[in-house]
C-alpha cells in the first residue's frame, strides 16, 4: 500500500504504537457492542445518572433532567464550543487527516491555570441535541479525520453515548477518543467498556495538597480518583496500538503537564506509570505550561517552566524505564538538554 505524505511523515519520526491491523479491516468497539445488542442498554444506564447526577467524583446528586445544575454547571443537553479537525494533538491521533475534536463546554475541574477557561469555566458554546452531536461526528469523519476526539466529556457522557449510536447507524466507523482531565469515577469508566477505543486522560497532580490548591477547593481526591480511573482504562484497552500508517486504533495515551517548581509531581507520575501500568504505556510529558487564568495569583506557578524542569522530567521517565514517550516531547528534550548541560 502506498503511504500518503502524512503517513510517510509519521513513519519517518517513528510514530508510536504496536501495529495491529489494516484500517480497512478495522471495526470500532462501539460497533461490536451494537452487534451484540448491548449498546442501547448501556445508554439507558448512562442516562439514568442525569436524574441524580453522579457522573464524576463530585456526586452532586442534582436532577439535570429538571434543569438543576451541579458543580460543572452543565445542563442536560451537551454544550459544544467547536468541532473541527485538530492537528496539534499527539501524532498517532493526528495522522494525515487530523483528529476530529469536539470541544465540550463546562468542566468538573476548573483548574486555576486553565488555558481554555472561557470554555471550561464560563461555559461558552451552544446547546445541541444528541442528533446534532451525531451529525458533527459524521461531518468530521467525512472531512477525513482519523478519530472522534471528545474533549472534556465526563459531564456529558450520556449524550455522547446516545450520539455515537445515532452516528453509527449513519455510518460512523472511526475510533472514539475519550479526552479527559482525569477526574473520573471508575464505575462510570466501566460503562464505557466496549465503546471507547482510545483513552486520553490527564494525570495532572500526584500530591493531594497540590491538587487541592491548584484545581479547586476540596479536590484532595484528584490523584486517587484519576489513578483508579486510569487503571480501569488501561485494563479495558491496553497499550497503544496503531495501524500500518501509524494512526491510533486502540489503547491508552496519558498526558502530564510539567509545571514550575515540581508542582505537578513529574517524577512521581512516571514512577507510578512504571509500577502500576506498563513500561510501554504511551506518555506525553508536556512542556507547554503557560501562566493563564488565575495562575499569576499563585507564587509557585506564576512563571513558565525552565528547560531544566522539562529535561529532568524526561530523564526521570527514562530512569523508570518508560519506553513509549511522545516523539515531539523527545525531540524537544534533545534540543533542550544541550542548553542545561
Amino acid at each position: 500500500m502506498a503511504l500518503s505524505g502524512g503517513a510517510l511523515f509519521l513513519k519517518s519520526i517513528g510514530c508510536q504504537g504496536k501495529p495491529q491491523a489494516n484500517f480497512i479491516n478495522y471495526k470500532p468497539a462501539y460497533k461490536k457492542l451494537e452487534e451484540r445488542g448491548e449498546f442501547e442498554e448501556r445508554i439507558e444506564k448512562a442516562y439514568e445518572k442525569f436524574s441524580e447526577c453522579d457522573l464524576c467524583p463530585h456526586r452532586c446528586g442534582v436532577n439535570r433532567i429538571r434543569g438543576e445544575k451541579g458543580f460543572c454547571n452543565a445542563p442536560e443537553k451537551a454544550v459544544v464550543f467547536s468541532h473541527n479537525p485538530h492537528y496539534g494533538e499527539e501524532l498517532p491521533l493526528v495522522g494525515s487527516g487530523g483528529s476530529g475534536t469536539i470541544f465540550f463546554s463546562n468542566c468538573n475541574l476548573r483548574c486555576v491555570f486553565c488555558q481554555n477557561y472561557p470554555i471550561a469555566h464560563e461555559g461558552r458554546g451552544s446547546r445541541v441535541s444528541d442528533e446534532r452531536l451525531a451529525e458533527m461526528m459524521i461531518s468530521l469523519q467525512r472531512r477525513g479525520c482519523h478519530n472522534i476526539n471528545l474533549v472534556t466529556p465526563t459531564h456529558v457522557m450520556p449524550n455522547i453515548l446516545s450520539a455515537v449510536r445515532i452516528a453509527l447507524n449513519k455510518g460512523l466507523k472511526i475510533p472514539l477518543c475519550y479526552n479527559t482531565g482525569g477526574y473520573e469515577l471508575s464505575e462510570n469508566i466501566e460503562l464505557l467498556d466496549g465503546i471507547v477505543d482510545i483513552y486520553l486522560p490527564d494525570l495532572k497532580f500526584m500530591d493531594r495538597k497540590k491538587s487541592d490548591k491548584y484545581v479547586f477547593t476540596g479536590a484532595t481526591d484528584y490523584p486517587e480518583k484519576a489513578q483508579q480511573a486510569i487503571k480501569t482504562m488501561h485494563r479495558q484497552v491496553g497499550d497503544l496500538k496503531t495501524d500500518e500508517r501509524g494512526v491510533a486504533l486502540r489503547g491508552i495515551m496519558i498526558r502530564h503537564l510539567v509545571m514550575p517548581n515540581r508542582v505537578s509531581g513529574a517524577r512521581e507520575f512516571v514512577k507510578w506509570i512504571s509500577e502500576n501500568l506498563s513500561k510501554e504505556t504511551y506518555v506525553n510529558i508536556m512542556a507547554q505550561y503557560r501562566v493563564e487564568h488565575k495562575a499569576y495569583e499563585y507564587d509557585k506557578i506564576s512563571r513558565g517552566i525552565n528547560p531544566q524542569e522539562f529535561v529532568e522530567s524526561i530523564e526521570w521517565a527514562q530512569k523508570y524505564g518508560l519506553t513509549n514517550i511522545d516523539k515531539r516531547a523527545m525531540a524537544q528534550f534533545e534540543r533542550l538538554k544541550r542548553r542545561v548541560r
